[in-house]
């Protein structure tokens, strides 16, 4: 298994190989974000502008002006926090093609403790007109969408995550802007039964919940989200169908990320009640990944647990 920041830097190495309109701008966190593949294979499609993150902005926009298009190389948390000005008057006002590659982005950040991670990155990227917001679930998907980006004519914001997970996807995959994406469908009739949605890479946590639910008789139809802006919300209410009960997981806070998204999407059409499981309204923690992932109720055991509770009816 690759690194979504491997692949990602692996992938622009190639891109700009060819297009020389690719150019990666890094917040002196190059060894981290993958940025340095860029730097070592194609040393002309790579500028270190050192921290100095809303100069980062400025000066990708600045390109873009010029005919570029610039990818953004920092970690999310500089980007949604410290340098949300300028995204915001010179990238989501203006439409530049500049994309913001949020590597380590998530609770999952390593040994960079809790002043790195970024777990609110969702809601203020969705709220921000103009900008695309996708959080691919694995390495295939990332590239895919990578590729996709490279060619938008526009503002995308990608989550990059920082450590591999199981595969959700494989070789061919292809990106398609908007949809869901449905990842495990029920196979029992009659079996007691529930739809998850995921984004990012929880997707694959929750497609191993799944199958611990399946162990105890409840069957999970597992759908992804990629795209969390703009969405194709009569696809996922189309895959949502008749159910009665949905719930989604994120490794982000439950307020205006892909749970927000989703109770929009039933609000306006009614239907199924909605759980979510996520990052309660508090800060996180620095601590090991396993360990927060149990704490925060999103490893595939926790989520099961979750999801056997929300289903008090059903479940004895």
């Amino acid at each position: 298994m690759k690194t979504q920041r491997v692949v990602w830097g692996e992938t622009l190495a190639r891109l700009s190989e060819t297009d020389k309109r690719v150019v990666v701008l890094d917040g002196d966190l190059a060894t981290s974000t993958r940025a340095d593949i860029v730097a070592e294979r194609n040393p002309d499609a790579f500028i270190q502008v050192g921290i100095a993150e809303q100069n980062l902005v400025g000066m990708a926009f600045g390109m873009s002006t010029l005919g570029y298009r610039p990818w953004l190389s920092t970690f999310g948390v500089f980007l949604t926090n410290r340098a949300l000005d300028q995204i915001r008057m010179l990238v989501s006002q203006t439409k530049a093609p500049v994309r913001i590659a949020a590597a380590y982005s998530g609770l999952l950040n390593g040994s960079s403790g809790k002043t790195h991670q970024d777990i609110e990155d969702l809601a203020i990227m969705r709220a921000m007109p103009n900008i695309t917001v996708i959080a691919p679930a694995d390495e295939y998907e990332a590239e895919a969408v990578i590729r996709w980006a490279a060619e938008h004519d526009g503002p995308v914001y990608v989550r990059i995550a920082r450590d591999a997970v199981a595969p959700v996807f494989g070789d061919g995959y292809e990106f398609e802007l908007g949809r869901p994406a449905l990842v495990r469908d029920i196979d029992s009739v009659g079996a007691i039964s529930t739809t998850l949605i995921s984004t990012g890479v929880q997707t694959s946590r929750v497609l191993e919940a799944a199958a611990l639910l399946a162990a105890d008789g409840i069957q999970a139809r597992v759908i992804h989200l990629a795209t969390l802006k703009p969405l194709d919300a009569d696809a996922l209410a189309g895959l949502i169908g008749d159910e009665t009960h949905v719930i989604t997981v994120e490794e982000h806070s439950r307020i205006g990320g892909l749970g927000g998204l989703v109770a929009e999407v039933l609000g306006e059409r009614g239907g199924a009640r909605l759980t979510r499981i996520g990052l309660t309204d508090r800060w996180s923690e620095s601590a090991p990944n396993d360990f927060l992932l149990d704490k925060y109720g999103l490893s595939p055991v926790r989520v099961a647990e979750q999801v056997k509770a929300s289903l008090p009816t059903l479940v004895t």
